[in-house]
């Protein structure tokens, strides 16, 4: 029995599919966290998603924002981007099943047994893991709910400066999901910066969030994908950055949970 994290899957199904055989994955007895980005830019998200589906019982996603993306083209009607390479799923009869079924996964996850959390893009420093928690399931009741198309609507507007309870529900919505989902760089007054997506060493006007000192100094593992500029590397022992690039000629990297040890499937892509 055993517990994994793994990274951003986005569509590269061989690399997915290989590091499970490759660590003997035992849906009936182990289980795995995906960190978010199952889907879109690679070449099969279909069978990622297909997969998942199958193992729901033993595998959990942290929501990423093109995860999200997803399920709000469903819902709005919206015209999804080619290079996304998502009309397999689209086109699918189990569409509709797919996509409830990502409604029922949640931005972000403690697991108090490898005192760890879990999310796509990390953990805002001006939450605790409890209250990160509280607002991760407030978004989850959004993305569920009889009004899940009104969230998904307003979840493209300007992000929020700063959290209040003066905000409406909908700005709510997308203050927290814009931190789980899409957070790289804070700027000097510690807000969110959505536009900077590259390398830490390309901004020297930014922070990277797990380097403000509240991350710095946390007695606690934060496990996240989404930044695959990081190469893997937060020189943080604590903070592990697990998209390495799949999708980009990178590599896929899994970690078993009990011991942190990285387990890494190079890119197929190149190959092929």
């Amino acid at each position: 029995m055993a517990d994994y994290a793994i990274g951003d899957l986005q569509g590269c199904f061989s690399e997915f599919n290989t590091l499970l055989q490759r660590v003997n994955f035992n849906p009936s007895q182990d289980h795995l966290y995906l960190v978010g980005d199952v889907v879109a830019r690679g070449p099969d998200s279909l069978a990622c998603l297909d997969h998942i589906y199958k193992h729901q019982d033993s595998m959990t996603i942290t929501l990423g924002n093109h995860d999200l993306h997803m399920v709000a083209c469903y819902y709005l009607n919206k015209s999804i981007n080619p290079k996304d390479k998502l009309g397999p799923i689209f086109e699918s009869p189990h569409l509709a099943r797919y996509i409830s079924f990502l409604q029922t996964q949640p931005l972000a996850i403690e697991l108090k047994q490898y005192n760890c959390f879990i999310s796509h893009a990390g953990l805002n420093p001006d939450w605790t893991i409890s209250n990160a928690l509280r607002y991760a399931e407030f978004a989850k009741s959004c993305y569920q709910s009889s009004n899940a198309k009104l969230f998904f609507e307003r979840m493209y507007q300007p992000h929020p400066d700063k959290f209040s309870s003066e905000l409406d529900d909908f700005e709510k919505f997308r203050y927290i999901v814009n931190y789980f989902t899409r957070m790289r760089f804070l700027t000097a007054n510690n807000q969110l910066e959505l536009n900077a997506k590259g390398a830490i060493t390309d901004s020297r006007e930014l922070t990277p969030w797990f380097k403000h000192p509240n991350i710095v100094n946390a007695k606690h593992d934060i496990i996240f994908g989404h930044w695959a500029a990081l190469e893997g590397k937060t020189a943080n022992p604590c903070i592990h950055a697990l998209d390495t690039g799949c999708v980009w000629g990178g590599s896929m990297t899994l970690m078993e949970l009990s011991n942190k040890k990285l387990i890494v499937e190079k890119s197929h892509l190149l190959s092929k």
